[in-house]
């Protein structure tokens, strides 16, 4: 079933909770973001992860890359999954996020939109490995994509940003307890985009 989009791509929703999450639209130059994103996808050893849904092995609609720390340890599908080598793109990337968070990360998770039909479900990064009210750097490359959240209490209360080419999104400590997050599927043709998201693993 396809995933409907909550609000009109253009534009922010009015009241983003700014208390959870702050948006900087222009964290790198055009120039540089399109010489990034292209690196990004040439040269990123992509997977496609296979997650356990109920009784059912589904294939997630995105591809992945997790770099970090040697101790940056991810869990997938139960295995303990070791980071590859930060590169200098992505280390050059974290020290420019980090003043901004406040956080120094040991990792980050690289996500490949090929197209509208890839994308991510509702959810919030909660596991064990993030520790409690984990603070997320979210960077983004190429096709403008809208980054939807709803109170977990009260899916009535939901907003949009709209994540463009170079910007930056801080996902502030409380964010993963109280909200979900997703990228919905799109009916409209979809260039590629690449998001980075930088995490302190536990």
């Amino acid at each position: 079933m396809e995933q409907l989009a909550l609000f009109a791509e253009a534009g922010q929703s009015k009241g983003l909770p700014t208390q959870y999450l702050e948006y900087f639209p222009k964290l790198i130059e055009p120039f540089d973001a399109q010489r990034l994103l292209e690196r990004f996808i040439a040269e990123t050893p992509w997977t496609q992860q296979v997650r356990k849904m109920y009784t059912k092995d589904v294939v997630t609609p995105r591809l992945t890359g997790w770099y970090g720390d040697p101790q940056a340890y991810d869990y997938q599908s139960f295995k303990k999954v070791a980071p590859m080598t930060w590169t200098p793109d992505l280390l050059t990337i974290k020290q420019l996020v980090e003043p901004l968070a406040g956080t120094k990360f040991n990792s980050v998770l690289l996500n490949y939109y090929r197209d509208g039909n890839d994308s991510v479900a509702w959810h919030s990064d909660k596991e064990d490995i993030l520790g409690k009210n984990p603070v997320i750097a979210s960077v983004s490359f190429g096709q403008v994509r809208s980054f939807d959240i709803r109170n977990k209490a009260d899916h009535k209360e939901h907003y949009s940003v709209r994540l463009e080419h170079g910007s930056f999104l801080l996902m502030k400590a409380g964010l993963q307890e109280r909200w979900e997050h997703r990228i919905a599927k799109s009916t409209k043709p979809m260039g590629p985009r690449v998001n980075l998201t930088f995490r302190v693993v536990k």
